[in-house]
């Protein structure tokens, strides 16, 4: 398997001041906030949004572990809507100091280049800058950040940049390059049905995971 070099770009915002808000999309675009922590929803949403894009650390987790990392205090997801139909999500993770993540963020295929992520990621570091007025344990946020790659989609930093972001470390690492585990993981590949005497129906392809 080859090898490839691997940057990673760590930005942040030090102010709400500083975001620069996208324009809004249309009517038919729509940003809420998942209240009801669900593993099956938030597990739907990052396999969908990452498999293209070398997201992997969670693909192994228990439904357990989806429940312990979502039900923490301050971890909240919203989700982008078109027309009733999730496009995309933004998780954010309260950290010690008023410092928060923005963990993950990202559009749905088919989503992408709809000017949907602009507006997505405007809403997402708004509600990271106000989490403390829906946690009243928790101190004022006075810094939001994000990390992307090299592997993230090509307007990713873009996108951060023109909100408002700004790159404050840069790393680089050789990894191993492999395959994406593509929109579907886990899914069953077709089985060539062996060679009969007798012709008949062959083995089913199992359906996706």
């Amino acid at each position: 398997m080859s090898t490839i070099t691997l940057t990673t770009w760590s930005l942040e915002m030090t102010a709400p001041g500083d975001l620069v808000p996208a324009a809004v999309p249309g009517p038919e675009v729509r940003v809420e906030r998942a209240e009801v922590p669900s593993p099956e929803f938030s597990r739907f949403l990052y396999a969908s949004v990452g498999g293209d894009i070398h997201w992997t650390d969670r693909l192994s987790l228990t439904r357990a572990q989806w429940v312990e990392q979502l039900g923490r205090p301050g971890v909240e997801t919203w989700v982008a809507y078109d027309r009733g139909t999730p496009a995309g999500y933004v998780e954010l993770d309260p950290q010690p100091d008023g410092v928060v993540e923005i963990m993950y963020f990202g559009l749905l295929p088919d989503f992408r280049g709809r000017r949907i992520g602009g507006h997505l990621l405007s809403v997402g570091t708004a509600r990271a800058w106000d989490l403390a007025s829906r946690w009243p344990d928790r101190e004022p946020t006075r810094r939001v950040w994000v990390h992307t790659c090299s592997q993230d989609g090509p307007t990713a930093m873009d996108n951060y940049q023109r909100r408002g972001f700004k790159v404050f470390r840069t790393e680089t690492e050789e990894k191993q390059d492999g395959p994406t585990p593509g929109p579907w993981p886990g899914r069953r590949p077709a089985v060539t049905p062996p060679h009969t005497a007798s012709p008949g129906p062959g083995p089913r392809a199992g359906p996706p995971a």
